[in-house]
């Protein structure tokens, strides 16, 4: 069994994107994480911005645009396959509707509902966030 030093560490971005009050939430399809819920996002690519690749990922997974805006939080979780680093921003949807390409199912939540999906642990402290900033 690797220990935390060995493990391969993966820095991620997450895009809350608020539409008419409601979160857009995404179920992880077939692979690590199967099934659980989370932020659409990814990896970033060696050179860019954590903006920059959040931006590029929301194109690349739900053929949309997004305007990055203020940082939500950063957290890592240690999983089986490494340590990961999820910073989340809000973000506006510009141009386009979410698709399906990398995902099982989308769906926009309220806020206070949040808490009824089965989110992938990296995802839950910026779920705590955001319902607390905007359910109240």
């Amino acid at each position: 069994m690797q220990t935390s030093s060995e493990k391969k560490r993966i820095s991620v971005v997450g895009a809350v994107i608020v539409h008419d009050g409601n979160v857009l939430c995404a179920q992880r399809g077939p692979g690590a994480l199967s099934g659980m819920w989370e932020f659409p996002g990814g990896k970033i690519e060696p050179g860019e911005t954590t903006r920059e690749a959040l931006s590029r990922e929301i194109d690349e997974e739900l053929r949309c645009s997004v305007k990055v805006g203020d940082e939500v939080t950063t957290t890592t979780h240690e999983y089986d396959f490494g340590i990961v680093t999820l910073t989340t921003f809000y973000c506006d949807l510009l141009d386009g509707e979410p698709a399906l390409t990398e995902h099982a199912e989308v769906r926009w939540l309220a806020p206070a509902d949040l808490h009824h999906l089965d989110w992938a642990p990296a995802d839950i402290p910026a779920v705590d966030v955001i319902q607390k900033k905007l359910s109240g």
